[in-house]
């Protein structure tokens, strides 16, 4: 399990942006099926999740 989770966390060093993209696009699929009732929550929790992928937080929420 260790090698996949260094696999995965090479991944995300290498493929930021993406990584940070699919996080928000999730975020925002969550919101819609909450009819926004959780959207502090779910904001705070993908902010947290895309500075903790690669290099930060690439994107503008």
């Amino acid at each position: 399990m260790s090698d996949f989770m260094d696999r995965a966390k090479d991944f995300a060093d290498q493929h930021d942006k993406q990584v940070d993209q699919g996080i928000e696009k999730a975020g925002e699929q969550a919101d819609r099926r909450t009819g926004g009732k959780y959207d502090q929550q779910i904001d705070k929790g993908v902010d947290m999740a895309q500075r903790r992928t690669g290099e930060g937080d690439t994107g503008n929420r």
